[in-house]
């Protein structure tokens, strides 16, 4: 999996398992944007192609976030599944925005726990790009919280990790995974107005025991 796919992209070979990441990473964001159920196996497969191909790369910050990833991942699809806490129904989990307390807590999150990964790689690893890679393992793991709970503003983080994201794997000889984040950069654009066009049209949740006069 680890033999070139392509031999030679900006001056990089790209690995068949770097082309996996990129399908199932492209399909899974998508999946995300609609809505899609099927968006947390592809993502878990995506995690998994993704494990391989950083921890080739010396991005053990990376690495290790794919594993909690996939683990989260178990959480978002049950929690989709199982829709509404106010509904009987499944599959119903309603897009919401962040509470200000959330918002806080994935703000301090953010912030501690990428000073204490990058601390860690720094001087546990030979990791030559420790803060920007714990900054998104760090900023990811607080995105996919918020997309496991369908809270809006999880979108606009995703866009920062995107941002910060390209440069970084171009500069670990990743090209296709870069160009791939571009990719990412666009469909969390996208993500993020269908998202707003999808909540401005769904009607309000009514708890079962008021549809039924309980």
């Amino acid at each position: 999996m680890n033999s070139a796919a392509i031999p030679n992209l900006f001056g990089s070979p790209v690995s068949w398992i770097e082309v996996i990441g990129f399908v199932t990473g492209a399909a899974c964001v998508y999946g995300v944007a609609r809505q899609k159920l099927w968006n947390w196996p592809v993502g878990i497969l995506n995690n998994l192609a993704f494990i391989v191909l950083f921890l080739g790369a010396g991005l053990y910050g990376e690495t290790v976030l794919q594993v909690i990833f996939a683990a989260v991942a178990v959480y978002g699809w049950y929690n989709w599944v199982r829709g509404s806490a106010d509904t009987d129904n499944k599959n119903d989990l309603r897009i919401r925005d962040a509470a200000v307390k959330e918002i806080l807590l994935g703000v301090g999150a953010t912030l501690a726990g990428t000073a204490a990964v990058a601390l860690v790689l720094t001087h546990g690893t030979d990791s030559q790009v420790p803060w920007p890679d714990a900054f998104v393992l760090t900023a990811s793991l607080v995105a996919t919280y918020g997309q496991a709970k369908k809270i809006f503003q999880h979108w606009y983080v995703w866009i920062l990790i995107d941002v910060v994201s390209i440069p970084l794997y171009f500069s670990r000889g990743l090209a296709l995974t870069a160009i791939l984040y571009v990719g990412f950069l666009a469909l969390c654009t996208y993500g993020l107005i269908d998202w707003k066009r999808a909540r401005s049209t769904e009607t309000p949740v009514i708890p079962e025991t008021i549809k039924t006069g309980a």
